[in-house]
């Protein structure tokens, strides 16, 4: 089990609304060796996302060159010529930082990930409580229409069942409980204390 931390990478996945980005956040500001891995994606910035922050924003037709030149380590169609993926470019990038990448994606990334990294990877599945819970924090962010919300709790309830894909789930009920237990796991597979 002498395998260098920088060859391991770490997966996040849940369905929308989960609560996946406060837990993300958390562990980014735990003072773990991680660094965010930005995916690119073709959808338009929603609210206060920045470019080469929360993603790289490019056009489908970009997005496509960008496959056909082979510059993903994987991508996916998750909405119609909605596109997201994960650039080899910033694969490269953490690992020139000393850092091990967090891949914050949705459901089927972090399957197709854990497909390519094997078991040099940790993929966790966040959890919501409920389905009916999930819906009400999506109504509360107020990013989405109905009909946007809607969808979303369909792909949810198709989601949650392909945890069972994942390395781990937890299942995000009590904030604080899920804090401290995300950290603890990344640090058993980091072999950290």
């Amino acid at each position: 089990m002498g395998r260098k931390n920088e060859s391991r990478v770490l997966i996040i996945s849940a369905p929308s609304g989960a609560g996946k980005s406060t837990l993300v956040s958390h562990l980014l500001a735990s003072g773990l060796p991680l660094a965010f891995s930005i995916s690119a994606t073709s959808r338009k910035p929603r609210g206060s996302e920045t470019n080469g922050r929360e993603y790289y924003f490019i056009s489908a037709a970009e997005f496509k060159r960008r496959i056909s030149r082979e510059e993903f380590v994987e991508w996916q169609e998750v909405y119609r010529n909605h596109y997201y993926g994960t650039l080899k470019s910033e694969l490269e990038r953490i690992a020139a930082e000393g850092r091990i990448p967090l891949f914050d994606v949705d459901v089927m990334g972090g399957i197709n990930l854990k497909k390519i990294f094997a078991d040099r990877a940790l993929a966790l599945f966040i959890m919501p409580p409920s389905v009916e819970e999930l819906r009400s924090r999506l109504e509360k962010r107020g990013t989405d229409s109905e009909e946007e919300i809607e969808m979303r709790v369909q792909k949810a309830a198709s989601e949650i069942l392909l945890a069972y894909s994942f390395d781990r789930v937890i299942i995000n009920d009590d904030l604080e409980k899920s804090c401290n237990e995300i950290t603890a796991v990344v640090k058993e597979f980091l072999g950290l204390r």
